[in-house]
Order: C-alpha cells, then sequence, then structure tokens
C-alpha cells in the first residue's frame, strides 16, 4: 500500500514537466506515473493548478545555533525555510559557538539540532588558520564543504592567506572536498575602511566603494590562479557583479572545478535601496546596480551560475545602527532571506524572465544536491529519493509582509517585494509539514550526511 499519492499537479522533474501522480511510500518517491488506486492509497491529495517542485536545498544559511541566538535559531528559521518550500538547508559553521572547526563539534552540533529542525540540514566545516589537522576528519565526518574567507569575518573566525589558501587545497583534493569562499580583497577591504575611518568618511557611499566590484573581482582571479596551480573544487559565494561571474565563466571553459552561486538579492535589490533605505539593505558583497543586476541574470541562463541561495544572515534590528564611531562601517551586514527564496526567485524566472520552471528546480534543488554531495537521496522527483517537494500556486499573488516571516526578528529587506507564484504546501519525506499558514508537524529535520564526491 502507498503511503501518499500526489494527483493533478504538474511535475517538474529533471526531463521534463509532466502532468502524472506522484507516489511516495516508507518516505522515498516510488514512482510518478500513478501506481496505485484510490483503495490502495494512505492518503491522496489533489494538487490541481500547482506545479510539484523538488524541495528546494538553501546551500548557504546562517542559522547561529548554537551560540548566537538571538539573532535566529534553528527552530525559527528552519520553520521560515519550510513555509518557503526549501526542505533541506546547509548551515555556515561561523556564527557558531563554537565554530565548527572539528569532526567532534560537528557531531555535538548535530546531536544539539536532533528535534530542533523543521527541515533536514547539512552542515559545511569550517576553514580556519588552525584546523589544518582536523580537515580529514570533518570530511569524513559528513561536512558537505569547507568555508573559507579570504577578507577578515570576524575576531573568532580567520580568513587564510593565499599561500594557506593553496597549502589547504592541496590537503583536501584527494578526498574530493569542496571549498566556498567569500571572495573579497583583504588588503582593498582593510586599507580601504582604515584610510576612511581616519579621514571621516563613514557614509553608506564609503562602504560601497570599499566594497567595490574590484575588491570581488580581485579575490576571484587570485583564487582562480591558485587553483589553477593546486587543482581541487572551490564553491564561488554570493556572486553579485556580472563582471564577476564573467571571471568565473572563463575558468570554467579552462577545465577548472569551479561553481557558483548568486542570491536573490542580488537579482531583484540594488545599491540604491541600501543609500536610500539604509542598512536593512547592507550585505557583503554589497548590492549593486540595476544594470549589474539585470546583466547577471545571464550567467545564471547560460549555467555559469549553478545555485541560488540566501545567505540568510539575520540581526536583532539595533544591530543594523550606524549611528556608532564607525558609522555605515559599523552596522551589521546580513540579509534575512532564507523565507522568500524560492517564491522571489519562481517570480523573477518564470513571469518576468519567462524561463521553464525547469530551471528554477535545477538552480534550487538539482544542482547544490549534486555539488554539495546530496544527489540520490535529495535534489529531484526520482525514484529512490526523499518525498520532499512543494505545491507551488503558479496564480497566487503575494506580497512579503513582516507578520509573515517565522524569523526570530521579524524584519527583512524583501518586506514589500510582490510577485506571483507561492509555495502552498511543503512535504518532508512524504509528510506535510506545512499548509497554507500551519504547521502540520513538530520539528523532524534529520542530519543529510554529504557524500563528499561531486556528481557534476
Amino acid at each position: 500500500m502507498l503511503d501518499l499519492l500526489v494527483k493533478n499537479g504538474y511535475l517538474v522533474c529533471p526531463d521534463g514537466i509532466k502532468q502524472v501522480s506522484l507516489a511516495v511510500k516508507d518516505g522515498k518517491i516510488v514512482d510518478y506515473d500513478g501506481t496505485g488506486s484510490s483503495t490502495d492509497v494512505k492518503n491522496i491529495v489533489d494538487a490541481k493548478g500547482c506545479y510539484i517542485l523538488p524541495g528546494a536545498i538553501d546551500d548557504h544559511v546562517h542559522f547561529n545555533d548554537p551560540g548566537y541566538t538571538w539573532r535566529d535559531d534553528f527552530p525559527h528559521a528552519s520553520r521560515a525555510a519550510a513555509r518557503g518550500g526549501i526542505t533541506t538547508v546547509i548551515d555556515m559553521p561561523m556564527q557558531n559557538l563554537p565554530a565548527v572547526s572539528t569532526a567532534q563539534i560537528l557531531q555535538k552540533k548535530v546531536a544539539y539540532l536532533s528535534g530542533r529542525s523543521f527541515v533536514d540540514f547539512a552542515l559545511w566545516g569550517a576553514l580556519i588558520r588552525t584546523n589544518r589537522p582536523h580537515l580529514k576528519g570533518l570530511s569524513e565526518a559528513g561536512a558537505a564543504a569547507f568555508k573559507c574567507f579570504m577578507s577578515e569575518p570576524s575576531d573568532d573566525y580567520t580568513a587564510l592567506w593565499p599561500g594557506e589558501i593553496a597549502d589547504r587545497l592541496r590537503l583536501l583534493r584527494p578526498l574530493g572536498a569542496l571549498v566556498g569562499f567569500h571572495c573579497e580583497d583583504y588588503h582593498l577591504l582593510k586599507s580601504g575602511e582604515r584610510a576612511c575611518l581616519q579621514a571621516g568618511k563613514k557614509s553608506r557611499k564609503d562602504v560601497l566603494d570599499v566594497h567595490s566590484v574590484m575588491a570581488e573581482k580581485r579575490a576571484v582571479q587570485e583564487l582562480i590562479g591558485i587553483l589553477r596551480q593546486t587543482g581541487g573544487r572551490v564553491h564561488i559565494c554570493h556572486v553579485s557583479h556580472p563582471d564577476v561571474a564573467a571571471v568565473i565563466k572563463r575558468a570554467q571553459q579552462q577545465g577548472l572545478h569551479v561553481t557558483a552561486e548568486t542570491c536573490l538579492h542580488y537579482l531583484v535589490l540594488t545599491d540604491q535601496a541600501y543609500l536610500k533605505r539604509g542598512p536593512l539593505f547592507k550585505c557583503a558583497p554589497p548590492l549593486r546596480s540595476k544594470a549589474a543586476s539585470q546583466a547577471l541574470w545571464r550567467y545564471i541562463e547560460d549555467g555559469t551560475i549553478s545555485t541560488i541561495a540566501s545567505d540568510h544572515s539575520p540581526c536583532k534590528l539595533e544591530e543594523k545602527d550606524e549611528s556608532g564611531p564607525k558609522g555605515a562601517f559599523g552596522a551589521w551586514g546580513g540579509l534575512s532571506g532564507v523565507q522568500t527564496t524560492l517564491q522571489g526567485f519562481w517570480n523573477l524566472a518564470v513571469h518576468e524572465h519567462e524561463a521553464s520552471p525547469l530551471l528554477v528546480a535545477k538552480v534550487l534543488a538539482e544542482n547544490p544536491a549534486k555539488i554539495f554531495g546530496l544527489w540520490g537521496r535529495k535534489g529531484a522527483l526520482l525514484p529512490g529519493f526523499d518525498a520532499d517537494f512543494v505545491l507551488l500556486d503558479a496564480q497566487r499573488d503575494w506580497e512579503i509582509k513582516a507578520k509573515q516571516l517565522e524569523y526570530l526578528n521579524k524584519f527583512s529587506a524583501f518586506v514589500g517585494l510582490t510577485g506571483q507564484g507561492l509555495p502552498v504546501a511543503t512535504y518532508l519525506r512524504g509528510q506535510c509539514i506545512y499548509e497554507d499558514g500551519s504547521f502540520l508537524a513538530a520539528p523532524q529535520g534529520k542530519f543529510v550526511l554529504a557524500k563528499g564526491h561531486p556528481v557534476v
């Protein structure tokens, strides 16, 4: 007997959009050809008028748990993910106490998160100056990737110098491990901010000038030069500008193993919002011009940019204050977006760019699953995969409102954004966990062990 049969929807499968039923048994997809009559199915869902998408995978979130839970935590942020049609998140290792820098810390975090997440989760491991001896153990413990900064993010999470990056890439290459990079040039950022503050310049415009496109592009160019010498796999996080994407595309054409992500905010928000409306719109790299935002799209279409992530990085509202001694430089840089990425990208792709829903499924589910070692279990509506899927009403108009956000701190730069196409039900391993404003199950998210080797 089947546990679930989803009928009358449009299944977005890797090989096309199909008007067939989706069958589920024991939390797995059995088939999608309607096998089983109504007499041998425990539950039937009528998805008439809805697209059935594979559950989205957000490969870049900061849920701050454990350690910085005044900003957000897994119970709140994972609810937001579920409401937004995301069924798996990959949580970053920083903004955790302690940072996820050893296998033992990763295992403790997995145990701590038991019963706290509404969606499944994988974990990034840290790549910092002090944890070189622990990298192999972290990989074996199931870290989906390693996060490295090329500019100092905080006092407790060190960036690496070019020589150290080369050393770590050589060390991790035999493991097939993926290394994700925050690419902004250390010297341009440090010297630029220091010069501005010494001159009393601390405006929003000064922040944009320091966090320039050149700072991002130069770091990516340097990283690709290192990769050319060492080999290995790298993933460029939160690409903000088409000039940066063009550098990545050339590296891919030369056969280097480099993938890239961008975020919804770089596609629908601009630097003018930051300049006019303030630090609610501050992030790093920063928002760019409208022309850059529009031009970035072609690198999604041609596959240069493989994934769309939220880089969900929340805070308390007072942390966005720019009245301190460092002015705009002192305000927290990060946006809350895990709940609204799928609906925002669907509207942008399907309605504004007239792209196929297949592209939405590819960059929000299939590609992140393949890149981060989750393929075979996550990322597609295929037999044998986890029955993680989303019912999306393509005709549902929406406006993002603060009161609808599930975050601990209910504000977001996306408030006020409007569009069409809304996730109305989310299923995790065959169980409906969210439907039309209501959560139907207690937290049941599980740790997903990354395989460590890519499909693509």
